[in-house]
This record gives structure tokens, C-alpha cells and sequence, in this order.
């Protein structure tokens, strides 16, 4: 009998199909379709089932990603897609938003010896979205209840992959989570057209129905004291991630039509969700008919430039210090905004921003030179003398990083000890803090990064949290 793996000698890389750029800047839907059974299970035979499988080494969640390709290659979705659950709280999520081309389709052999990646992350989100399709989904039902429980503050993934392990192990889990909806980043702060939030919410609606409870619109350290959720919990888990944007220093950046990213990406989801934000409505965060500067080479510039201009913009250039090989983004996401239209001017860093007060007309930006390599091989830039030149605008959105917030000051816990660069310090490679029973995953300990990488702190803070409670238990019986 044939085989129905390593066809990638015949079977040719074809991704799923794309709508055409001038259908899809005209909503915020995603841009990519899901594979049909035909094509997911072609596109899944072309892995050359490696005896080192770089791909999995590549993947923060180490997802055993030749076997679920080889299930799927020979029509055992189901088995495939519980494959690819067991390693990861949301499969469907990260197949949409993971930066594959640097991740496992970059460390991919294929990719590396010429015959082109497999398409990993379409296939996982084939999986994922058949999973719930077709009721493979199971709903949470822990085989018995620990008596214990467990609180989480903050319902982005870090929170909610942990809350999804440790509901299943036994514990109550209750999440707390400032904004009206949970989600976090998920919900606010990447758009529809990367991933719909029904997508989110159905993750979400299986937490609530497998008894996790979420107290939304609540602002521990604010109108909840930390020291009240640590009292009502026998462990917490901190997974706030990191959202105090970083901001331009340079002249003019406090004028009006200067604004920070993740404000501007959270008034757009919100609107997309259905409510009143008057700050969109004003006209201070919504792009159309206007001439947007976005600066940053990140996905959260990506995520801005797209937006702009599926609100109207009547030009978008997004400016970045270094050059396109050195852009921190995903070379995908930079290929469909160039194709939507986005302008880019790279080895470009702001040196002003032009206009009065109350209204920005432009940015007058620096020309930039790579000048060294470092150990990590970012490369460190240098101006070119009298490459100053103007750029028209009537939006300027820093897209520039984001930073924690004071926990300790936030949490009134003055013994939450942190790392130079502000995040909560944890034990070694674990994720406890310096607090007795505090736990931290996510942005908040590794800095802004990948939502996989959330994911899988997330996970495995779940299993620290029930080794630590079950260690507890065993001492007091």
C-alpha cells in the first residue's frame, strides 16, 4: 500500500485560500480560509516525517507536530486534532496568529533544503476548527474536585490555558480580569481579520460551562486589593501581562493625534464587538479619512497598519529604524499589508513630530544606517548625516513596545520582587514568585512576546500550582 506521508517530492506547498486584498481591507473577517478535508490532508502528507523533527523543537509548545501531520495525511482528523491538544490549551488560536515562518515552518527541514515548509499552522487551525464542528470538544469534567482553589488574575492566554488545566485537574478556579470581556490581548488587542472573536469566545464559553468563574470589570489592586484575592484562594497565579505602552520622547509627540497602539487596536475590536466608544466616535482613534503615520516593525505595527486601512485611511506608512530583513514582525503579516496597500519606510526612525498642539501634521523622520551585529544578531542602527525628510500625517501611532506595571506599588505587595527590567522575578525556571503561594506566567515574567509563549506558561504554571497544592496537601494529611 502507498504511503500516504512524504509527498512533498510530488505535492506541491499550497496554503489555504486567501481573500483577494481588495475584498478583504473592506471588513475586518479573516483573510484566510480553512482548508477543506482534501486539501488539509494533501497539504499534511508533504511532512518527510523527520527522525528529528526540527519543527517540534522550533514550537515554544513543543506540539508533536509529525504525528498529528501523519494522522491527518491519512484521514484520522480526530486522532490528529487530539494530537495536537494534548500539548496545547487552544490549537485553533495559534494556528491563526503564531508567527510560523519564524517558529516551526522556519525550522522546518523542507524549508531548510529547498522543498518549501509544510503548512503547519494552516493545518493545526483546519484541526481545530473541525474539532469544534464536529463536537470532538469535550466539555471540562473533572473526575473529582480537589477542594482547593485556585485565582488568576488576568483572562488573556497565559490565564486562560491555566485556568483550562487546573479547572480539569479539580480545582475552582475564579479569573479576574479588569476589562468587561475576558480574552485580553485575544479579544482587544488583535484584530478580526487575524482572529475572529467568536473564535475567543468559544475557548472562553468552555472555561465558563466546565465551572471556571470569571469576575470581569474588576481591578485588583484597584477596587480589589491583591491581598483580598490571595486570602480567598490557596494559590494565585498573576497573569496581567505587560500593557503600559512605551512612547516617543521625541519633540512634539504629546499632540493631539499622537496616540498609543494597543488605545487605538482596543477601540477598533470594541467597536467591531458592538459598542459605544466615544473616543472612536470623536474621531481621536478612528483613521478614516486620514493620513496615518504608525511607528514600530512589531505585529501590534502590523495589527495598526491593517486597521488603518480597513477604516479608510487615505494613505498609511508605517516607519521603522531598521530594515525589512530586520523587522521583529512576521514576514506574513508584512506581505498582506504591503499587498493591502501600506506604505513602508524602512532604516527610518522619527525625529520630531510636526504641528501644533491640538493638531499633528506630520513626522519628520531620520534616515538610519545598520552600523553592528550583535550576539543576537539584531543589528544596531546610526543616522545618516542630513537624511532628514517630512512625512504627511494626521494620525501617529506609536507602536513601540509595551512594559510592565508597577506590580509591587499596583498590588501593595512590597516583597513582590522583580527583574531589572521590571517583570515579576520568579524561582529559576519556575514560575513561583517571592510571595508564598504566588504564582506569575506570561508577559508579566518573560516581557511582551508570543501568545504561544503565554500558552505554554500558562500550562505549565498549572502544573506547578497543582504539585505545589498537592505537595501541601500530602504534608498537612
Amino acid at each position: 500500500m502507498a504511503s500516504s506521508n512524504q509527498t512533498f517530492v510530488i505535492t506541491p506547498r499550497r496554503g489555504p485560500a486567501r481573500r483577494p486584498a481588495a475584498v478583504r481591507v473592506r471588513d475586518f473577517s479573516e483573510i484566510y480560509a480553512d482548508f477543506s478535508p482534501v486539501a488539509g490532508a494533501g497539504q499534511s502528507s508533504r511532512c518527510a516525517q523527520c527522525g528529528v523533527p526540527f519543527c517540534q523543537t522550533g514550537c515554544p509548545l513543543q506540539n508533536n507536530i509529525p504525528d498529528w501531520l501523519r494522522l491527518a495525511a491519512e484521514g484520522r482528523a480526530e486522532e490528529a486534532w487530539r494530537q495536537s491538544a494534548a500539548t496545547s490549551t487552544m490549537p485553533e488560536i495559534c494556528g491563526r496568529i503564531c508567527p510560523q515562518d519564524r517558529l516551526c515552518e522556519g525550522a522546518c527541514t523542507l524549508e531548510q533544503s529547498g522543498w518549501e515548509t509544510v503548512t503547519i499552522g494552516s493545518v493545526e487551525r483546519w484541526l481545530g476548527d473541525m474539532a469544534f464542528e464536529h463536537g470532538w470538544v469535550e466539555p471540562i469534567r473533572p473526575r473529582v474536585e480537589r477542594g482547593q482553589s485556585v485565582g488568576i488574575v488576568g483572562a488573556g492566554p497565559a490565564g486562560m490555558a491555566a485556568a483550562d488545566r487546573l479547572r480539569s485537574a479539580g480545582y475552582a478556579v475564579t479569573i479576574y480580569d479588569r476589562h468587561d470581556r475576558a480574552g485580553g490581548l485575544l479579544m482587544y488587542g488583535i484584530p478580526g481579520f487575524k482572529l475572529e472573536k467568536h473564535v475567543v469566545q468559544r475557548r472562553l464559553d468552555r472555561l465558563a460551562e466546565g465551572g471556571v468563574r470569571f469576575r470581569l470589570g474588576v481591578d485588583v489592586g484597584g477596587d480589589l486589593p491583591f491581598g483580598e484575592v490571595r486570602a480567598a484562594h490557596d494559590a494565585v497565579l498573576v497573569a496581567t501581562g505587560v500593557y503600559q505602552a512605551r512612547r516617543l520622547t521625541a519633540p512634539g509627540c504629546g499632540s493631539t493625534g499622537v496616540i498609543a497602539a494597543l488605545d487605538y487596536l482596543i477601540a477598533s475590536n470594541r467597536k467591531g464587538l458592538g459598542d459605544a466608544v466615544a473616543a472612536f466616535d470623536s474621531g481621536a482613534l478612528d483613521a478614516s479619512g486620514k493620513r496615518v503615520v504608525v511607528i514600530g516593525g512589531g505585529d501590534t505595527a502590523m495589527d495598526c497598519v491593517r486597521t488603518a486601512v480597513r477604516q479608510g485611511a487615505t494613505s498609511v506608512t508605517c516607519l521603522y529604524r531598521r530594515d525589512r530583513d530586520n523587522m521583529p514582525g512576521s514576514a506574513r503579516e508584512f506581505a498582506n499589508a504591503e499587498e493591502e496597500g501600506v506604505v513602508f519606510e524602512w532604516l527610518a526612525a522619527p525625529r520630531a513630530v510636526l504641528g501644533e498642539a491640538d493638531r499633528v501634521t506630520g513626522v519628520r523622520g531620520q534616515r538610519m544606517a545598520l552600523a553592528a551585529q550583535s550576539a543576537d544578531g539584531r543589528w544596531s542602527v546610526e543616522p545618516l548625516p542630513g537624511g532628514e525628510f517630512d512625512l504627511a500625517a494626521d494620525l501617529v501611532i506609536e507602536a513601540l513596545g509595551f512594559e510592565p506595571e508597577d506590580m509591587p506599588g499596583l498590588f501593595a505587595e512590597p516583597d513582590l520582587a522583580l527583574t531589572e527590567w521590571r517583570t515579576i522575578r520568579t524561582a529559576g525556571h519556575t514560575k513561583a514568585t517571592t510571595l508564598e503561594g504566588v504564582f506569575a506566567a506570561g508577559d508579566i515574567v518573560r516581557g511582551a512576546s508570543l501568545v504561544v509563549w503565554a500558552v505554554k506558561d500558562g500550562q505549565d504554571a498549572a502544573a506547578e500550582i497543582d504539585a505545589w497544592l498537592s505537595g501541601r496537601e500530602r504534608a498537612a494529611a
